[in-house]
């Protein structure tokens, strides 16, 4: 797959390196917001992404240092905000890889619910966010509000949605928005050693337990399917193939 160059001030960019699709926001003097027109463009990158064998992560930025994603354009609520913006999240949400939301900057209204739908969220110090769907009159989309759920329970979910208050990326750590929180000069290493420990697992067995804990969290249990994995696994050569390279490298 050939990488997409990033642009300076426009829609998202694509680009993929070294077993890793880096999906970046580039609006950067308007927050990095979505625009409706984006959508499609996000939809086409991680169907690429999804096709490409070689591809074992996803990571999802902002440009510049200031913002993450804005969110959704806030003007085109009234007149372009379908359930198409939902369902790209929900496919973000369903890649079938390991996601990493590299957080280099504030990260507000569906912007924070499209670094939810991530496995992993790195924020730097200086994060922000805020959800202000109340504020606007907007009763949020069911799979936003699953999301914040699952992802920090009941209370603090709706303490961010009912007041829309601003917290930082200290409280966000606490309650489970982020998975960590480093000072800016340490955020592309931090992302680096994720991704060469994710390279490091066999991509099968993420695959297939990525989708038994996700099912697992949404009370969906398919214990036939993760029981089937597990055998999978144990007779699988790949198995064999590394205890014996460990075994062989603690002998030595």
């Amino acid at each position: 797959m050939a990488a997409r160059q990033p642009t300076s001030d426009g829609a998202p960019s694509l680009k993929v390196t070294e077993g890793v699709a880096t999906v970046r926001f580039e609006r950067l003097r308007e927050g990095n917001r979505i625009d409706p027109d984006d959508i499609p463009v996000l939809r086409a990158h991680l169907e690429r992404a999804a096709v490409d064998a070689s591809v074992r992560a996803v990571v999802f930025t902002g440009a510049g240092t200031r913002t993450f994603s804005s969110g959704f354009t806030i003007e085109a609520i009234l007149g372009r905000l379908d359930r198409s913006f939902e369902e790209l999240l929900d496919a973000i949400e369903r890649l079938p890889m390991p996601t990493i939301a590299a957080i280099n900057g504030g990260v507000y209204g569906g912007a924070t619910d499209l670094a939810l739908c991530c496995d992993i969220r790195i924020g730097v110090k200086e994060t922000r966010m805020f959800m202000p769907a109340a504020r606007f009159g907007l009763h949020y989309y069911p799979g936003g509000l699953r999301r914040y759920v699952a992802a920090m329970g009941p209370a603090e979910a709706k303490r961010l949605f009912l007041t829309g208050q601003t917290i930082s990326a200290e409280e966000m750590l606490r309650i489970g928005f982020l998975t960590d929180c480093v000072p800016r000069s340490r955020l592309q290493r931090t992302v680096a050693d994720y991704l060469a420990a994710i390279k490091a697992g066999e991509p099968t067995v993420q695959r297939t337990m990525k989708r038994q804990i996700d099912a697992i969290a949404a009370g969906e249990t398919d214990e036939a399917a993760s029981r089937a994995a597990y055998d999978a696994s144990l007779a699988s050569p790949e198995l064999r193939r590394r205890l014996t390279a460990r075994a062989e490298k603690r002998r030595r």
